[in-house]
């Protein structure tokens, strides 16, 4: 049992990771139609920028607390991300939205590995070490261990992704997100700018990214420049499972996969003896997408998008 609670909790703290990035695909999605593969070099854009930031705290004011440290890193590396985002749509997508669905596909894996250049020519190919900003002591919940920086990623997941609920939900611009994603042109005959609905959206995916990079170099203590790549694909797995275009179908798949990957690491590399451990525990999040869009294309929560062919 205390095995059981142990990786769902490790799975609840991936799965959250995975929800954060795959919020900007969905969004992204919903009001544009585009898949945006290089969301996920955008989390490691947000690390980079988050250590970067650490070290100068480290010059600058070394006696700061572990946490006041975390929220510096954090709140440092959004605006980075934003700016970074802001610029791909800027340059790599907007002049493509009225090309065929190819193009900025193309676009976009390509826009991937240039961010993946840069990191490498910035901070360089060997992996950085991420400090650990919060005490090591773990907290013990029903004999299964978690640590103090998995439970602050918990914390920050819940909080962003309920802010982001309030955001679309309740003001004019979540309204203006909403009926640009039903129907980007009854919407502008309504007075909605949709470029300043789409700029919002990479805005705040770009900002979901950051915490979820940061967090990421916390929890695993280790980045690199294309730490992004398979996180990024993860998550769009996930946002596929949930309902491409949902925001709760987001983040209703990314819990799953992460939960989905923790189990499979550990109860299916019992049973194959170790042969499909967590050494391979990459390959159950494909095998979801495979099962998904086999069996249920719309994802489970479908999908709120309306038809624009």
């Amino acid at each position: 049992m205390d095995t059981f609670i142990q990786q769902i909790i490790n799975g609840l703290v991936l799965g959250s990771m995975y929800a954060l990035v795959a919020l900007g695909y969905t969004m992204v999605y919903g009001v544009l139609n585009l898949i945006n593969f290089a969301h996920g070099d955008v989390l490691m854009v947000g690390a980079m920028a988050g250590l970067t930031i650490l070290k100068l705290l480290d010059s600058v004011a070394p006696g700061l607390p572990g946490i006041v440290k975390l929220f510096i890193a954090i709140g440092g590396a959004i605006p980075v991300c934003i700016a970074v985002n802001l610029l791909i749509e800027r340059i790599a997508y907007r002049p493509l939205r009225n090309a065929p669905r190819l193009a900025p596909l193309i676009t976009a894996i390509g826009v991937s590995y240039l961010l993946q250049t840069f990191a490498m020519m910035i901070w360089g190919r060997s992996p950085l070490p991420f400090p650990q900003l919060l005490s090591t002591e773990p907290v013990t919940i029903g004999g299964a261990l978690i640590s103090q920086t998995q439970i602050m990623l918990l914390a920050l997941a819940a909080l962003s992704m309920g802010a982001l609920v309030l955001l679309v939900e309740r003001t004019r611009l979540g309204r203006a997100m909403r009926a640009t994603a039903e129907n980007p042109r009854v919407a502008g005959l309504m007075g909605v700018d949709s470029n300043k609905v789409i700029v919002a959206t990479f805005a705040i995916g770009a900002a979901l990214a950051a915490v979820a990079g940061v967090m990421w170099g916390a929890n695993y203590a280790s980045i690199q420049f294309a730490m992004g790549v398979l996180p990024g694909m993860k998550a769009f797995c996930a946002a596929v499972l949930g309902g491409i275009g949902n925001i709760y179908g987001a983040m209703l798949g990314g819990i799953l996969l992460g939960v989905i990957e923790s189990l499979g690491a550990g109860y299916i590399g019992d049973l194959t003896g170790g042969f499909l451990g967590s050494n391979y525990q990459d390959i159950f999040a494909f095998i979801v997408l495979i099962l998904v869009l086999t069996l249920r294309p719309s994802g489970i929560m479908g999908e709120r998008v309306a038809d624009r062919a």
